[in-house]
């Protein structure tokens, strides 16, 4: 009974707590004192004198190391002392009682006397001269202070404040928000006046690289510090120094990572792994991951790397070379800092000098190559890349183009869209054209062009994601980009192929404004260009393949729009009163119910008729075709293709790109939605979807400027016009007009017309006007200039 008696006088007193902060209770006068101090400056170290952190633990007597020409100061700290009272101690900052949060009791939190110094945090019984000191939390630039936030305080009722040291994490409370952010201020700024904390590792670095030109000097500091050698034994703390603290707090925590020490003493454990893995690309793939989801462990990975592959007891085993072949996939996907990679490659220069004509002189030589043109990569390698680099060879890379055929190109972790459309070029005799070419992502549905810096193992990594994700096969697709002059194609070219098989895909997209009957020529001719004259034994392709599926659905559903064509039950139904007959009431679920099931049963009767009505629109149309391909015989496929473009060429806007807009307002108070945005050589035009004919179009010699307004924005200036678009292909229309512009400018150099042209961009509603240059900068164009 006493024990519940507590309790419940615990939990009454927690409530009174809650309900006075939430009515507003007063607070009290806060019960701690801040010290004012002029100068809150490091604490007279020399530069020298740094506070280092053993990395490793020398289980074995053998990894122990030996820092030269750097003293070093460690400070211990004292768990528990009974000499000087608090009020005696010489430079304290802020004292006052906090609780601090205790685990192995039923009592949640204690209260303590908290001192902050210039060097530590200390807790004691009590302010009382003589107390006893219970603990203290030594402060380097490493520690790190966490705010207090509105969710804890709802939660338990306190503001809180953590402060993670070396060893130590203190979890810290108050009533008081103002009390709160005063120690969290003060720890702060006693944090931030510490000299930084460089490591053992750290410090040989420099001395290695101080003394570089001096190899005795170097092969001394190698053979007295074992912590730069190769070791079996674990890793206990990392080589390069990292702030103490959760990782939520510092860096994203989505994928379930700890601290960002701890990860850097798991990833030396799966390196260790790496030697006695049946199958190292699992844990190659990774060690990548990690690193690029953690930007600051890629020096720690490469500093472990060249620990591991320094000194190694068998060098050239197959175990060894595990860690060049993972040292090789980090070279050729991220770059590690300006300090770290001059150790990196002073290590690779000493082995090709201790081990000519090995595999790790190959190796080394590999790196140091790929060092010089590796960029951070946007995706871990794939499976198939990983197994090419720990080879050292190149990737077979499948680009197709219209049309049936497609090429085969070896590439690299560093070949660009840009290197590969110009080997494309050469390769289909294309160098000349005054066209501009792009590699696009295609799948069965869906296209976009790929930027020209884009690396191609990139993308070739993110097609198996998305294969995973929608179930439909991708490819990297060479095609037309920028169509300047189709005057000048040759119709025996293979660019005459592309310019037809690519205007063939938007007349199957509903892309080009034509009436029926030149539609089903176009198909006709489609057909004999394919297959030749016409024969009963003659393959007939997919109707979607030869004519616009959605001209089928509208002819369709205007004729089940017909009153005539509507049921007689349905007619009279439609002139009857829409009131209420039954009351809402006992019987309104049962009616509802069966309403539900009658709507239904007429859904699925109308689902039915419209695929029957498709069916025979469908053979309908197909019987026309074949009408008009049988009238066809003698045409040659050239013949065909030509009489197709033609056709073609009748719509005043063949050869521009279409992107869909939401909607289109100009200044002059026009407003329009579902339209289409047409860029071209010459000018860019609005269209009403279906319609032939341009609303309105501006010539690129009248616009100003363009570029984004916002998120979905884009927006064009033309003489005292503003064009306002509401579109998701803002980066592609940015890319193609900059394509065009800079088409322009290399044909006309710098004309008048040239000059007066503002390439913009801006996050903001606003457009922020960038200098007039030669050649748009403003994105990265996705085709090689010709």
């Amino acid at each position: 009974m006493p024990v519940q008696g507590v309790c419940w006088f615990l939990c009454c007193r927690q409530g009174f707590s809650l309900l006075g902060r939430d009515y507003g209770e007063k607070e009290e006068e806060e019960s701690f004192e801040l010290r004012n101090k002029e100068d809150l400056t490091p604490n007279g170290r020399t530069p020298n004198e740094v506070t280092v952190s053993q990395p490793t633990c020398a289980t074995n007597g053998t990894n122990g190391h030996v820092v030269s020409q750097s003293p070093v100061k460690m400070k211990k700290p004292t768990n528990e002392e009974y000499g000087m009272g608090v009020d005696e101690e010489p430079d304290l900052i802020v004292k006052g009682w906090l609780l601090r949060e205790v685990g192995g009791s039923w009592i949640k939190h204690r209260r303590y006397w908290f001192v902050l110094s210039q060097d530590s945090l200390d807790y004691y019984t009590g302010p009382e001269k003589g107390a006893r000191r219970l603990g203290t939390l030594v402060l380097t630039s490493l520690c790190s202070v966490i705010w207090p936030d509105k969710q804890t305080y709802k939660e338990a009722g306190y503001w809180s404040i953590t402060v993670y040291g070396r060893k130590h994490c203190y979890r810290l409370y108050t009533k008081h928000f103002n009390e709160a952010v005063h120690w969290a201020c003060a720890i702060q700024k006693i944090i931030d006046t510490k000299s930084p904390v460089e490591t053992p590792t750290q410090l040989l670095i420099r001395d290695i690289e101080e003394n570089k030109f001096n190899p005795e000097v170097v092969e001394h500091i190698y053979q007295h510090n074992a912590i730069l050698k190769y070791t079996q034994g674990p890793l206990y703390a990392p080589l390069l120094p990292f702030p103490y603290g959760n990782l939520e707090h510092t860096y994203h925590n989505g994928k379930g990572y700890g601290s960002v020490r701890e990860e850097a003493v798991k990833l030396f454990n799966c390196l260790q792994q790496l030697e006695s893995a049946r199958e190292p690309i699992p844990i190659i793939q990774g060690v990548l991951q990690t690193c690029l989801d953690l930007r600051p462990l890629r020096d720690e990975v490469y500093c472990q790397l060249v620990k591991q592959t320094s000194h190694t007891p068998s060098p050239n085993t197959a175990a060894h070379l595990r860690y060049w072949q993972l040292l090789t996939c980090m070279s050729c996907t991220f770059l590690p800092g300006s300090t770290v990679l001059k150790y990196l490659r002073f290590h690779l220069k000493r082995i090709q000098s201790q081990s000519p004509e090995s595999e790790m002189d190959n190796y080394a030589s590999f790196i140091s190559e790929a060092l010089e043109k590796t960029k951070c990569r946007e995706c871990v390698p794939s499976w198939e890349e990983i197994q090419m680099l720990m080879n050292r060879q190149e990737m077979l890379c499948t680009v197709h183009h219209p049309g049936p055929g497609s090429c085969q190109l070896y590439i690299s972790s560093h070949t660009t869209a840009n290197e590969v459309v110009r080997r494309m070029q050469e390769k289909l005799g294309l160098q000349d054209s005054k066209n501009t070419f792009a590699l696009y992502e295609q799948n069965a549905l869906w296209e976009q062009p790929v930027a020209g810096n884009s690396l191609i193992a990139d993308v070739l990594t993110s097609f198996t994601t998305k294969e995973s994700e929608s179930q439909s096969q991708w490819k990297l697709c060479f095609k037309l980009y920028c169509l300047l002059d189709a005057d000048s194609i040759s119709v025996d070219s293979i660019e005459y192929l592309f310019l037809f098989e690519q205007c063939h895909e938007m007349v199957v997209r509903g892309q080009l404004p034509a009436c029926e009957e030149d539609l089903l020529a176009l198909a006709a001719l489609r057909l004999q260009s394919l297959v030749g004259d016409f024969s009963t034994h003659s393959p007939f392709p997919p109707l979607d393949e030869l004519f616009p599926g959605h001209m089928l659905e509208t002819r369709v559903l205007m004729s089940l729009s017909d009153p005539q064509a509507v049921p007689p039950c349905q007619v009279g139904g439609q002139d009857c009163p829409t009131t209420q007959r039954f009351p809402t009431g006992l019987l309104a679920g049962t009616l509802w119910s069966h309403s539900a099931t009658v709507a239904h049963k007429q859904k699925m009767e109308n689902d039915k008729r419209l695929r029957s009505r498709l069916k025979e629109e469908a053979a309908v149309v197909t019987t026309a075709i074949l009408e008009r391909w049988k009238g066809l015989a003698g045409y040659s496929s050239r013949d065909s293709m030509a009489a197709y473009l033609t056709i073609a060429r009748q719509w005043s806007g063949f050869g521009c790109t279409l992107y869909e807009v939401d909607f289109y307002i100009s200044s002059k108070g026009n407003f329009s939605q579902k339209l289409w945005l047409g860029v071209a050589a010459t000018s860019v035009s609005i269209y009403k979807q279906g319609e032939s004919e341009a609303l309105e179009s501006f010539p690129y010699g009248q616009i100003c400027s363009y570029g984004v307004s916002d998120s979905n924005t884009f927006k064009i200036t033309a003489g005292d016009r503003d064009l306002i678009f509401e579109t998701s292909k803002l980066t592609e229309i940015m890319q193609l007009m900059n394509a065009y512009f800079s088409a322009i400018h290399r044909q006309r150099g710098k004309g008048e017309d040239a000059d007066t042209i503002t390439f913009t961009e801006s996050t903001d509603v606003g457009l922020r006007h960038l200098a007039p240059t030669p050649t748009p900068t403003l994105l990265e164009l996705p085709s090689h200039p010709v």
